[in-house]
């Protein structure tokens, strides 16, 4: 029996990683529930898993879970950051599922592993604002960071063939081009919010949808490659594969090239992430290759998808670059999402704070948290000035 900790229960990891509990109950117990606003859902949660202790975003939503729930006798609710940090480090608790979006899981993730627990990271802002201060706690802690992006996760199992970094010539992470990659880049200009919105293939969280739609989300996961898996930037290469079959390759120094294909279903790597080194049935479909059709794979377009670019080269500057990065990124989307600025808007904010930042390398916590507060407040400052033209 594996007890787990789940930060971002209510969000769409934490809701497949409790499915993959609630089908192996024999196998996992459920420790503690991290939420946010969404206590609604916790509550459901919390009657079906029953964990021990519970967090939300403030106190305002802990009341409404109290005044929810039928008995609150047995369990410790939590709330604002100052709770979800005590949530993380909790004992009792076998492995930590990091899944709150955003910057704010950094600060429970590093809880949890300085607390000794293994993670098993979907939040990979994470590793992207701090992944040098994290790996160095994680090797402190004799902490495992398991990966659960089914990119990383691709690498990660291919890497456990037997594969050592030595023999490794580059990481190669496949990306779904999202809507966007066969316009040009005159209609890119053109794209609406509605537009952007529409994933081909996945159904997702707004933020993460704007992210993919950009190609953001597989700069952030570039940069993360570079830390979960110890690589220079440029050794870590994209390719759009549109079937979203190949979950990513392998390249070795022999020209070998070794990949990991699978249904796209997130409680797989989720499993993995949770029972590694060994593996249980998923009770999901099998691939059957004979109907997934041609399998396509396309360079991506730099000029086009700029933000792509842009973290390339902070992933080449490192030290607090990225948070940086992150931070000018998760404000202007948001104002994209609420109609403040257009979807070219978004790149143009990221590099003008770029452009301001002067970069700390070796940062400490301290040192990060204020490169991201102060690129928030530049971020704002600058989409201003494009409102007003």
């Amino acid at each position: 029996m594996k007890n787990v900790t789940i930060l971002g229960s209510t969000g769409s990891i934490g809701v497949n990683a409790l499915d993959v509990i609630a089908n192996h109950p024999e196998k996992f117990k459920v420790r503690a529930l991290a939420a946010g606003r969404n206590v609604r859902l916790l509550a459901r949660q919390i009657e079906e898993f029953k964990p021990d202790v519970v967090s939300v975003y403030s106190s305002e939503e802990a009341l409404k879970l109290q005044s929810i729930l039928k008995s609150t006798k047995r369990i410790s609710i939590l709330y604002d950051q100052t709770g979800v940090r005590e949530l993380a480090a909790c004992p009792d608790t076998d492995i930590v599922i990091s899944a709150i979006s955003g910057a704010a899981g950094l600060e429970p993730t590093l809880a949890a592993i300085n607390s000794g627990r293994d993670i098993a990271l979907a939040n990979k802002e994470t590793m992207v604002i701090a992944g040098q201060l994290v790996t160095r706690q994680a090797i402190k802690n004799n902490v495992r960071i398991l990966p659960v992006d089914s990119e990383h996760s691709a690498i990660f199992q291919c890497l456990a063939g037997g594969q050592n970094i030595q023999s490794l010539h580059r990481i190669i992470l496949t990306a779904s081009g999202g809507p966007f990659f066969k316009l040009t880049a005159k209609e890119m200009k053109k794209v609406t919010l509605d537009q952007a919105l529409i994933h081909p293939r996945w159904k997702m969280g707004r933020k993460i949808t704007i992210d993919s739609a950009s190609m953001m989300n597989k700069g952030l996961e570039v940069i993360e490659a570079k830390w979960l898996f110890d690589l220079d930037i440029g050794h870590i290469d994209v390719l759009i594969h549109p079937q979203s079959i190949v979950h990513s390759l392998i390249e070795l120094v022999d020209g070998s090239v070794l990949a990991q294909l699978g249904i796209a279903d997130m409680r797989v790597p989720i499993a993995y992430a949770l029972t590694y080194p060994e593996r249980m049935p998923s009770g999901l479909p099998y691939l059957n290759l004979t109907k997934a059709g041609p399998l396509d794979f396309y360079p991506p377009d730099m000029k086009k998808f700029p933000c792509l670019r842009l973290a390339y080269e902070v992933g080449n500057s490192g030290g607090t670059a990225p948070a940086v990065l992150n931070a000018a990124n998760e404000v202007a989307v948001d104002a994209f999402l609420n109609n403040r600025i257009g979807f070219n808007d978004i790149p143009k904010v990221i590099d003008i704070v770029l452009d301001k930042h002067d970069v700390q390398h070796d940062p400490s916590l301290e040192n990060i948290l204020h490169a991201d507060c102060e690129a928030r407040q530049q971020a704002q400052n600058v989409i201003k000035k494009i409102m007003k033209g």
